[in-house]
């Protein structure tokens, strides 16, 4: 099938009005948004989404854990959908673009495609991801990782927030549990254009980023367990300091980081500590360790010098220790076919380009598993992201979704 011609572009205003439209809905404190998953706000986002696709003519379907698709049939009732899309809910201070500009994107195929008149011989389906950025239910991407089989729908359903509620008697109180089976749907191909999270085509000055492979991730949860006493009174060789195990373990984690660059990369995230008081030595802390890197092997490694640097400096300290694995993914390796209509299409269309490998996790990285998938990035400012001050250009967003466009558009074949 011809690909299409490089005069069909999308409409950026019509994209980027939908942006802030959306952005209304779940304001941050800084400018930028706090829709986080199976929230109310989300539920207002959900249902704004919703009425969009219906405006275009889609049909909307929703399983069980929540996932929307939006579908434009095709010509051939026999050929399976290509998919686009990515995830509407945010960090608890995030952006206007993170996960949306990929949703909002693909409807924007499908309202260029009515415009056009276009009709393709597969149906072209646009996809919101639930619970992708993991903030509130961890692990991230949940809900494709169900669909994509990695985890037991009972399973995700039970995970639970801060405050102990979970997964599944959220998604019902908002009123988006669906009754279609998880993971049931095939799927021809699928797009994910998103913003990049990172420095490189800004700083390179590249339009796209073609994304070839993604990191591999291991999320640790580290229990470490000390003696509570008073700051001022105990001597310190008798203190059984857990901050300062912690404060230990961030530097191991970044030292081991840092002997596999270019390409590892691993932080201290998310931190607990007890008593958390100012003049009581912690006899407790939990945290998480996220470490990330394409290559497999190079991964497993740094978990285990990690694990084992970490008993060490317990012994020394006289504390205990707990290390539970809380999320994981392989390295990804996108489809060749679908990676190749992603760069074809930025030559097409005359953007600059470069092959990239994704520092984040995407929905896309489990749909990968069950389908061929590819995706698109396009610049941030600063490499800024799960931030507020989270900034891309309209030029940005609209170099992107062309790409989508034609990337989609081509594989899900034109209708003459």
């Amino acid at each position: 099938m011809a690909a299409p011609g490089e005069n069909l572009r999308i409409n950026p205003d019509r994209l980027w009005d939908s942006l802030m439209e959306m952005a209304k809905i779940g304001p941050g404190v800084a400018g930028g948004n706090n829709r986080q998953t199976l929230t109310d706000e989300d539920a207002e986002g959900r249902r704004l989404f919703q009425s969009w696709c219906e405006a275009a003519g889609l049909s909307m379907g929703v399983d069980r854990m929540g996932n929307m698709f939006a579908r434009r049939e095709g010509t051939d009732p026999d050929a399976l959908p290509v998919y686009v899309g990515s995830h509407l809910d945010t960090q608890p201070t995030g952006g206007k673009y993170d996960g949306v500009l990929g949703v909002l994107g693909g409807l924007e195929v499908v309202r260029t495609l009515n415009d056009l008149g276009i009709r393709t011989k597969h149906p072209i389906v646009v996809a919101n991801w639930t619970n992708e950025e993991g903030t509130r239910f961890a692990p991230a991407m949940i809900a494709s990782g169900v669909f994509a089989g990695m985890h037991e729908l009972e399973w995700a359903y039970d995970r639970k927030d801060a405050k102990g509620k979970r997964f599944g008697d959220e998604l019902e109180r908002i009123g988006w549990k669906g009754e279609e089976e998880v993971g049931a749907r095939k799927i021809h191909a699928f797009f994910e254009l998103h913003i990049e999270q990172g420095p490189i085509l800004e700083d390179e000055d590249f339009d796209i980023g073609v994304v070839t492979h993604g990191q591999g991730l291991w999320w640790l949860q580290v229990t470490l367990t000390g003696k509570d006493a008073h700051t001022g009174s105990t001597p310190m060789p008798k203190r059984r300091n857990a901050g300062l195990g912690m404060a230990r373990v961030t530097e191991l984690v970044h030292e081991i980081a840092m002997d596999y660059q270019p390409d590892a990369v691993g932080a201290v995230g998310h931190v607990e500590v007890y008593p958390n008081s100012r003049n009581v030595i912690p006899g407790k802390v939990v945290f998480t360790i996220d470490i990330r890197c394409p290559h497999k092997e190079i991964l497993d490694e740094m978990r285990t010098r990690i694990e084992d640097g970490i008993a060490t400096i317990c012994e020394a300290l006289d504390i205990s220790f707990e290390v539970e694995p809380v999320g994981h993914f392989d390295p990804v390796t996108f489809d060749e076919g679908c990676v190749k209509a992603v760069r074809d299409a930025a030559e097409r269309l005359g953007y600059t380009h470069r092959d990239i490998v994704s520092g984040a996790g995407h929905d896309a990285c489990w749909i990968n598993r069950v389908a061929p998938t590819a995706m698109i990035m396009c610049p941030c400012v600063d490499g800024l992201s799960h931030n507020e001050a989270e900034e891309i250009t309209k030029d940005w967003a609209r170099a992107g979704c062309d790409v989508l466009f034609h990337a989609v558009v081509e594989t899900a074949g034109i209708v003459e």
